[in-house]
């Protein structure tokens, strides 16, 4: 059960309390949606409140990104993150995986009119990438949920009135391209001030192609608007993965011709191939002192092998990656070192300056995903920070977040030796958690975490370089920062303002 919001604008007491009044009502919702506007005029005291702690989203909010230059200041993160308690921003682009299989693709901001883009709005580029990064999963047959500020161009075409909303010269073009290609069974917008749910319509031609579900269109009002056009919207939905194929594609009765016809058509002519730049992110890394596109050559070729062994390929995101080494969206000037299969990198907000990450240079999700390649090279490289930072008089804790995240990300932190002890590090680790609910657990020293979790397993674990281990499986909601919570305490580095990674980024230049 999921609730959809229009342009909120800032008027968040408003929004939280309707949503609380229709709980009492009709009982508990999964999650709020917010496309268009969310902060609006918001004041900085309103909104300390809830970034503070002092008041609380009723339920999981989820907000895309801003669409004008005075509302980036709310956004710390262009890869999203989470703003208040309960209340996340997904990003600028990308699919939002949830627990349940249920796909949600969003794009953040309003069509950009000039080149380069500026922060607040996308481009052609951005809708490319994002379409491809789906389009190219196995099997692809659309997304539960597309969530955008502007309205697609032209959604009214062979559909029922918008009224006042003229839909042939209002909202963006390449946001009709996006729908057209990513075939949502619901897409929700804003920006218009306006409510219109258009009828549904058709994501095949009929008689010459296999039929497939059906898309909803609707657009949201602002939050508390005087004519109390409906900004507030109440659905049902099981995940299209879960779903029966032949329940899927019932078509209803009121079903109308795609309004994007002309433009899918186009598309479906020309699908184009990866450019060379992608096809070579598959396959292998980019040499970053040297021209991007030119592969690292391979130790069998370096030893005059001619038929090195070919390792096997990581799976491909399904939306941008900042992490993974090929994507233009990773912050090479942090990148420390780079190995065959991982690489090092800084911590972006780190907890000190040394406080490092290991990460596959293919996409995988978590430390269960990884090929027994990546595994070696992991190990290798946990080995010689244990080297350092000893040589440093320090110990280092890893520890990794499966949840809420896309791409595998260890994070290494040094605490000096003379500080604390490896028993008090685990105990901090309890005791924290205890006070939180988690059950922290302790696992055998060589035993491997793909002993205690499966594949896609969301999950939370803790590894001090003597090898000692301690484990959580996640099965509901779990506190995104609480690695670094427990190190920032006072019993251990005593930093606690610098629990949350966002209140320590720093400028690049900085960096």
């Amino acid at each position: 059960r999921r609730l959809a919001c229009g342009d909120v604008e800032g008027r968040l007491e408003a929004l939280f309390g309707r949503v609380r009044a229709i709980q009492g009502k009709s009982g508990r919702f999964d999650m709020l949606l917010c496309v268009g506007d969310f902060f609006g005029s918001t004041s900085e005291t309103d909104w300390a409140e809830y970034r503070t702690g002092a008041k609380k989203a009723p339920i999981p909010t989820y907000v895309l990104g801003a669409n004008d230059q005075g509302a980036l200041r709310y956004f710390p993160d262009v890869s999203g993150c989470e703003l208040a308690e309960n209340i996340t921003y997904l990003g600028r682009r990308g699919l939002y995986s949830g627990t349940s299989g249920l796909q949600i693709a969003y794009l953040s901001g309003t069509e950009a009119q000039d080149e380069p883009a500026p922060a607040y709005s996308f481009s052609a580029k951005d809708v490319t990438e994002l379409k491809t990064s789906l389009l190219s999963t196995p099997n692809f047959r659309g997304v539960d949920i597309l969530l955008t500020s502007p309205w697609p161009r032209d959604v009214g075409t062979f559909g029922n009135s918008a009224g006042e909303i003229d839909t042939k010269k209002c909202g963006s073009k390449l946001v009709a391209d996006l729908a057209a290609s990513l075939k949502p069974r619901y897409h929700f917008a804003a920006l218009e001030k306006a409510y219109y749910e258009r009828l549904p319509y058709r994501n095949h031609t009929v008689l010459q192609e296999t039929p497939q579900h059906v898309s909803r269109f609707i657009a949201l009002a602002d939050v508390g608007n005087t004519s109390k056009k409906k900004y507030l919207y109440a659905f049902s939905i099981v995940p299209m993965s879960l779903m029966d194929p032949a329940e899927l594609v019932k078509q209803p009765q009121d079903v109308t011709e795609n309004p994007y016809k002309k433009l899918w058509k186009e598309a479906q002519k020309s699908k184009a191939p990866l450019c060379a730049e992608e096809e070579t992110a598959c396959q292998f890394f980019f040499d970053l002192n040297k021209h991007q596109g030119k592969k690292r050559p391979s130790e069998g070729k370096e030893r005059g092998n001619s038929q090195p062994k070919q390792a096997k390929k990581p799976p491909q995101p399904t939306g941008p990656c900042w992490f993974c080494l090929a994507s233009p969206e990773v912050e090479k000037h942090l990148v420390v070192s780079i190995g065959t299969h991982c690489y090092l990198a800084l911590a972006k907000g780190g907890l000190l300056p040394d406080h490092v990450l290991i990460l596959p240079i293919g996409h995988y999700q978590s430390v269960v995903d990884l090929s027994s390649e990546v595994v070696e090279e992991v190990a290798k490289y946990k080995a010689a920070l244990k080297e350092f930072f000893r040589s440093k008089g320090k110990r280092y804790v890893l520890f990794e977040r499966n949840y809420r995240s896309q791409h595998l990300q260890l994070q290494v932190v040094p605490v000096p030796l003379d500080h604390c002890s490896a028993e008090d590090i685990k105990e901090s680790f309890i005791s924290q958690a205890q006070e939180q609910q988690i059950e922290l657990l302790e696992i055998p020293e060589h035993s491997d975490i793909a002993q205690v979790a499966q594949p896609g397993t969301p999950y939370f674990y803790v590894e001090l370089d003597t090898g000692e281990k301690l484990f959580h499986r996640i099965r509901g909601r779990f506190p995104l920062h609480f690695g670094r919570e427990v190190l920032a305490s006072e019993a251990l580095l005593a930093l606690p303002q610098r629990a949350d990674w966002r209140q320590c980024a720093a400028e690049r230049a900085e960096e």
